[in-house]
């Protein structure tokens, strides 16, 4: 194996370093010790408002996930039986419950919903989704107020599982089998796919891919918590009111993590205001690097994602 030569006076050029979004950092400056105080407070501070939710209620709701999605495959079975599919296509069909939202982010509050979404492979049809799924859900005595929203934009079945509300979406893929490390940020997964289950898609793979395009989650998680107080206790929390909503809150937060990509929490929550209060929304529109979603600043008053077209990519 050759090894590589470096000459008398030379030096071996380093990697230049990663960065997140369209511009380089706004600073590299690892955190101090007062830097490390003051995120130990913010946690403090932010205790008794209930932002952080016990490992007790924590551990509920994972299980409550694993029997919900212990239901998804148990009724995809059931379809794949009665459309005689074989037999061995039948033992790995698999099915998958997704999380979004919040839950996803890790920024649920106490109490709070789970938004989720049920993929089944092509063979499942939406119409299988709110009659059979949802006869089976029916049946399950930790089920409660049941309610199926299928003329919605987004169609959803509602219901309260165990005390957790829980959102369920569909999604049907042009798949044979749902494999369990599916993972729905794969463009390739959108061909020939009505616009219903795009939208539905659409949920997970925009909160997927802020996650992936942050620095550091924690210092991100920790920083959109004190964000996302702040912004409820200004009654300016609120996509339906015309303010922004969460997922508009955390790309604002994604986007100064980016930018800031080694400070922790109590610095990001400062810097945070400080880009905000002085970005210029007319001549330099903030946009997300999310297949099929847009951010622009300048609307996001009214209206902050705005969906594209299949196969629109947005560079950030």
């Amino acid at each position: 194996m050759p090894f590589p030569v470096t000459t008398p006076g030379s030096q071996q050029t380093p990697p230049p370093p990663k960065h997140y979004g369209i511009s380089s950092p706004i600073s590299l400056a690892a955190p101090k010790e007062t830097d490390c105080i003051l995120t130990q407070k913010l946690i403090e501070t932010l205790k008794p408002f209930g932002v952080f939710e016990e490992e007790e209620e924590l551990q509920r709701r994972i299980l409550i996930l694993e029997k919900l999605n212990n239901l998804v495959k148990e009724w995809i079975r059931e379809i794949s039986e009665s459309k005689s599919l074989p037999q061995t296509v039948i033992e790995n069909v698999g099915g998958k419950i997704f999380t979004f939202g919040s839950y996803r982010l890790g920024v649920h509050t106490k109490g709070a919903d789970i938004d989720a979404l049920c993929v089944a492979p092509r063979h499942v049809d939406r119409s299988d989704f709110f009659t059979s799924f949802y006869d089976k859900l029916k049946l399950h005595e930790e089920v409660k107020d049941l309610r199926a929203v299928e003329e919605a934009f987004v169609p959803v079945i509602k219901l309260c599982f165990d005390g957790i509300e829980i959102d369920i979406l569909f999604a049907r893929l042009a798949l044979q089998t749902i494999p369990e490390d599916l993972d729905l940020r794969d463009d390739s997964l959108l061909k020939n796919l009505d616009i219903r289950c795009i939208r539905s898609l659409n949920g997970c793979r925009v909160t997927d891919e802020i996650l992936h395009l942050v620095p550091n989650i924690d210092n991100f998680r920790l920083t959109l918590r004190a964000i996302k107080l702040w912004a409820k206790c200004h009654n300016i929390y609120s996509n339906i009111l015309g303010f922004l909503g969460g997922v508009s809150w955390a790309m604002l937060v994604a986007r100064t993590c980016q930018l800031y990509p080694n400070a922790i929490a109590s610095t990001l929550v400062r810097k945070f205001f400080l880009v905000f209060s002085e970005w210029e929304c007319s001549y330099n529109p903030l946009k997300c690097q999310l297949i099929g979603y847009i951010f622009d600043i300048e609307t996001v008053m009214s209206q902050s994602l705005v969906l594209l077209g299949h196969g629109q990519e947005i560079i950030c």
